[in-house]
């Protein structure tokens, strides 16, 4: 009961880290991690026990999928709307115009809100090592709070 107790405080300040690619004052493509925050235990679905749970995103969304092929590096581009990358299998790394190289792998979140960079120069990424990259986007239509890790 005691262990119970103190997690519940600890819950209340969980945080789930992301990568997150944005522009700067000078229109460049930079990287840092933020976080997702906001768990309250909840009823998450009818009949199930609480749960940890928090609520981020609520409008309409486009699940894609991307296979990232090993030795090929893509062009600077720009994310085409704002999305949420999931690494499923592989590794991936994205460059961004502050010279930024962050690689992640399943269990990673990337969010792409680059859109409107100088020259759409935005980013570039590529598949790590010998297996492709295996991505899901979640196409959103807004950026999540600004919430920048210390």
């Amino acid at each position: 009961m005691k262990w119970n107790l103190l997690n519940r405080n600890n819950m209340k300040k969980l945080s789930t880290k992301f990568w997150r690619v944005w522009i700067n004052d000078k229109g460049e493509s930079c990287q840092s991690i933020h976080s997702l925050v906001g768990y309250k235990q909840s009823v998450f679905a009818e009949g199930a026990a609480p749960i940890w749970s928090a609520m981020h995103y609520s409008d309409s969304a486009k699940l894609i999928t991307l296979i990232l092929m090993p030795g090929e590096i893509g062009e600077w581009h720009e994310n085409p709307v704002p999305q949420w990358i999931i690494p499923l299998r592989g590794r991936w790394s994205v460059e961004t115009m502050d010279g930024v190289i962050v690689e992640m792998g399943p269990g990673d979140i990337s969010f792409g809100g680059d859109q409107g960079t100088n020259n759409q120069q935005g980013h570039r990424s590529w598949a790590v090592g010998e297996i492709p990259a295996e991505l899901l986007l979640i196409q959103v239509k807004g950026h999540p709070p600004w919430n920048p890790c210390a």
